[in-house]
């Protein structure tokens, strides 16, 4: 076996009208496709060549503020930062540069990671 790409991230939320405010009100993703009825099913949003889901779908897959994140590469890091702290979203871990380029960490409203990050120019 060979893997060859990431086919998908995915979130488990527990109220996906309120996740969905989240990731396309606040972070402005947009559907690509719905699975299910109402507030119960699995949205899926392409970026570049991966997909983000998320979804309440499946009882056993539970939100956990220690499990895995998604890094969403934005093209004016200082602008994103600005506005979701004007949107009080929670920070994990406060803005900060490395070597090679900036990032910071906020949580969804289920306290899973979403890692906000900008490339440095090479």
């Amino acid at each position: 076996m060979k893997i060859t790409d990431i086919a998908f991230t995915c979130y488990p939320v527990t109220d996906l009208r309120r996740a969905r405010q989240f990731y396309e009100g606040v972070l402005g993703l947009k559907e690509s496709r719905f699975f299910g009825e109402g507030d119960t099913g699995f949205v899926e949003y392409d970026l570049g060549s991966n997909t983000l889901g998320i979804g309440n779908s499946a009882p056993d897959w539970k939100p956990s503020s220690g499990g895995g994140s998604v890094g969403l590469e934005v093209d004016d890091f200082n602008a994103a930062i600005a506005n979701l702290k004007e949107r009080k979203c929670p920070f994990r871990l406060e803005p900060f540069e490395t070597p090679v380029c900036h990032m910071a960490i906020v949580s969804d409203p289920d306290g899973n990671s979403i890692i906000i990050h900008r490339r440095k120019s090479r």
